[in-house]
């Protein structure tokens, strides 16, 4: 039997997901011969309503920060990295991470003797399809962790080449809101000129374009399963519909704090390694919660936008040159994406402060902000590169000590 596990990182109130992911927790043991854990990582100000709502169900592992850190804590000593405080600030540090969350999500699922994480986030929901739940976990386990010949998909577009090497990734997209927040201003004319602000630096017009036309818009509801067996377009699919086999054991995400995006990297090097995967249609319903929409709420988010950006001026240089997904390779094009000069991203600010003016309104907070902060974003995005070669050369040690580490102590 396999054990896997099912993970919901939150910071907010999300009874509602909870009780959705349990039932996708009972559906996949029902369905499939597979145990599941599902590990809820909270860090939200209601707790206790959700282990109202988890109470009784067997094999869940319902974490406030405090466990997290003391699991991290006897796993990071258990390791002997050399640096076990900036590694417990990487794990679990002070500001939200999106990267840092599933980290340790994955370390925890190691814990556990789990083969596979299956991601969901507490903003979403599943969809309803002739009167049942649509559960992603139904298209995971038909092909996650197996050979790639044996997976089972309506459609193969791998390459034969490839036909025995393991499928590391599974995932689909989501229906319902943008992902990235900005579809009140998605009919401006600055629109275009914000978002194309993340396309590669040697990128046409046309390519903009088809980025900014296509990028955080989602899918199609769902009507009848379909699923390609291919390396996978990172486009596709969105990290609070995903799940990995064997890749998250060996490379973490980057734990950059307060910026959208940053928990992606996976989807890409698994892109980039040719490694095979499944793209289904199994969407999950993506919505905003009401704290987003909060004169602080909103201009927290569109800052962590902005910390996109600045980070796709390293991410771009990494993208461009992976071909495996072995750490110390990955280690050393990160290191080296990291002396590149920053005056791209200097432009890539004066540029956002500018669409952000033009859009006006409470937008020209975010612009005034730009400006306030500027040095500081600049310098951030590069140490947050930094900060994730010193991850990626403890990950190892890290994943070995915590097969050994018990999730609660005691």
């Amino acid at each position: 039997m396999r054990r896997i596990c099912l993970t919901v990182p939150t910071n907010r109130e999300c009874a509602a997901t909870l009780t959705e992911v349990l039932a996708e927790a009972a559906y996949a043991e029902e369905h499939f011969d597979v145990e599941v854990h599902l590990v809820v990582l909270d860090s939200s100000a209601d707790f206790a309503a959700h282990a109202q709502v988890l109470r009784g169900a067997e094999r869940v592992w319902h974490l406030d920060e405090a466990a997290q850190g003391d699991f991290l804590r006897r796993a990071i000593r258990r390791s002997g990295v050399t640096r076990p405080g900036l590694v417990a600030d990487l794990m679990l540090p002070q500001g939200l991470s999106y990267g840092a969350c599933t980290n340790r999500a994955f370390l925890v699922a190691v814990a556990l003797g789990c083969e596979s994480v299956h991601r969901r986030d507490s903003d979403s929901y599943f969809q309803t399809h002739d009167g049942d739940k649509v559960f992603p976990v139904h298209a995971e386990l038909l092909s996650l962790g197996r050979p790639a010949h044996r997976a089972e998909t309506t459609e193969n577009q791998l390459d034969p080449a490839l036909r025995d090497a393991t499928v590391a990734m599974v995932g689909a997209s989501f229906v319902g809101e943008m992902s990235v927040d900005l579809g009140e201003i998605r009919d401006h004319e600055a629109y275009g000129d914000l978002v194309g602000l993340w396309a590669p630096d040697d990128s046409s017009e046309l390519e903009k374009e088809a980025l900014v036309r296509e990028s955080f818009m989602g899918s199609e509801p769902f009507a009848g399963d379909r699923s390609v067996l291919a390396v996978v377009d990172p486009m596709r699919v969105d990290m609070h519909n995903i799940s990995f086999h064997g890749l998250h054991e060996r490379i973490p995400l980057p734990p950059a704090e307060d910026t959208i995006g940053s928990d992606y990297f996976l989807i890409h090097v698994a892109h980039k390694a040719r490694l095979p995967g499944v793209l289904h249609n199994r969407h999950i319903v993506n919505f905003h919660t009401k704290e987003r929409k909060t004169p602080a709420g909103f201009l927290s988010y569109q800052m962590r936008f902005v910390k996109f950006i600045l980070s796709m001026h390293y991410f771009h240089f990494i993208y461009r040159r992976l071909t495996n997904s072995t750490p110390g390779s990955i280690a050393a094009l990160v290191r080296e994406s990291a002396w590149q000069d920053r005056g791209p991203n200097e432009a890539r600010l004066v540029l956002m402060e500018r669409a952000y003016r033009r859009i006006g309104g409470k937008f020209t907070a975010v612009a005034d902000r730009i400006v306030e902060r500027g040095e500081d974003l600049l310098t951030e995005a590069r140490r947050d590169i930094d900060d994730y070669v010193q991850l990626i050369e403890a990950w190892g040690p890290l994943v070995d000590a915590s097969r050994g580490t018990d999730v609660r102590h005691g």
